[in-house]
C-alpha cells in the first residue's frame, strides 16, 4: 500500500533494512518502545529480536496499515500521540529500552522523554542535532542540550545514515545513537538554571546571572554571590559539571 507522506507529521519512512537491523539487535530479549513505526521496517526486526514491542502511531493510516500487514504476537500497535499518552507506572518500569527513528521535529521532546523517564535509547536522529547532543563546551554547537546530555547520559555513536536510506529523502542525513542514562538525577529548579544561564552562553557568567535574575529572584543575594565568587568565565567555556555546580549553588540561593 502507497501512503503519501504527511509533512506534519515529519514523515520519512526507513526503507533500509541493514538500517533497521543495526538498531534491532539492541532490541535482543528486552521489551522495546517504539515511536513513530511508520511503515514498520524497523518494528519487522524488532519483533525478531526483542520480547515484546510496544509502537505507538499516531497517523491512522499508517496505524491500520500496521495492524493489518504486522501479525507478530510480540508485538502491541497503540494508535495515538506518543507524548500525549498517559503510561501508568508499571508500562514505563516494564520498558528496557527505546528504539525509534525519531522524526525530526520531536528529537528535543524524545531527549526530553529519556531524561525524565530514565531510559536507555536506540535512536536514529539528525546528524546535525546529534553534534548539538555530544558537543562539548567551547565549541560553537555547544548548547543546553549539551549541558544536558552530557550530565544525564553516556552517548555513543553507532553509525552514519546517509539520507538516501528514508523516503522521502529528507535534506540531511542521519545518526544513530545509543544513550544510555547516568544514575546523576538533576532537579526541575536545577535545569531551569541550567536553561536560564545557557541563554546567555556567550556572555560572562556574571553577566549571565544578572541579566537571568527576574526568573532567579533576589538580586541582592545574586550580587552578594557574584562578589565572592569568580563569575569572569564565559559561560559556553564552563563544562557541564561546573555549570550544575553553579545551578545547585543558585538553586540553593533561593532557598535561603
Amino acid at each position: 500500500m502507497k501512503f503519501e507522506s504527511r509533512k506534519r507529521l515529519g514523515q520519512n519512512f526507513l526503507i533500509s533494512e541493514a538500517v533497521a537491523r543495526a538498531e534491532a539487535v539492541h532490541a535482543s530479549g528486552k521489551a522495546v518502545l517504539e515511536i513513530g513505526p511508520g511503515k514498520g521496517m524497523l518494528t519487522k526486526e524488532l519483533c525478531r529480536y526483542a520480547k515484546k514491542v510496544i509502537a505507538v502511531e499516531k497517523d491512522q493510516r499508517l496505524y491500520a496499515f500496521l495492524r493489518s500487514t504486522l501479525q507478530m504476537k510480540n508485538l502491541e500497535l497503540i494508535n495515538a500521540d506518543f507524548f500525549a499518552v498517559q503510561w501508568p507506572a508499571h508500562v514505563i518500569n516494564s520498558i528496557d529500552i527505546v528504539i525509534a527513528n525519531i522524526p525530526y521535529n520531536l528529537s528535543s521532546r524524545t531527549i526530553s522523554w529519556l531524561f525524565t523517564n530514565n531510559k536507555s535509547a536506540v535512536l536514529c536522529l539528525q546528524k546535525e542535532f546529534v553534534e548539538h547532543m555530544t558537543a562539548p563546551e567551547g565549541t560553537r554547537n555547544y548548547s543546553r542540550l549539551s549541558v544536558m546530555c552530557a550530565l544525564s547520559f553516556n552517548i555513543i555513536e553507532i553509525m552514519h545514515v546517509p539520507r538516501s536510506s528514508f523516503n522521502p529523502v529528507p535534506k540531511v542525513d542521519s545518526t544513530i545513537v545509543l544513550i544510555k542514562p547516568k544514575k546523576l538525577r538533576i532537579s526541575a529548579d536545577e535545569y531551569n538554571i541550567i536553561n536560564l544561564l545557557m541563554q546567555h552562553k556567550k556572555k560572562t557568567l556574571r553577566n549571565a546571572i544578572i541579566d537571568s535574575a527576574p526568573e532567579l529572584g533576589d538580586t541582592r543575594r545574586l550580587q552578594d554571590y557574584i562578589a565572592k565568587n569568580d563569575c569572569s568565565e564565559r559561560v559556553f567555556k564552563m563544562t557541564p559539571d561546573e555549570i550544575l555546580e553553579i545551578s545547585r549553588n543558585l538553586e540553593a540561593l533561593q532557598k535561603l
